[in-house]
């Protein structure tokens, strides 16, 4: 079955919504982990165990096509 223009876009579209809203839940749990767990050590961890895994992600869902 072939999918129109439209409907490629629309995918697309949602995928990367899906990306930023995931991005936007981290740092906000990332913050309350930093409050919670004491210290800007976590945060930071937090962070850079996420951005590390959203680029791996990325670049294999890349590499796959």
């Amino acid at each position: 079955m072939l999918t129109t223009e439209a409907e490629r876009r629309k995918s697309a579209n949602l995928r990367t919504a899906v990306v930023f809203a995931s991005v936007a839940a981290v740092f906000f749990f990332g913050i309350i982990a930093a409050r919670l767990f004491g210290g800007p050590v976590i945060g930071v961890g937090v962070m850079g165990a996420i951005v590390l895994l959203f680029l791996v992600l990325a670049i294999g869902r890349n590499l796959r096509k």
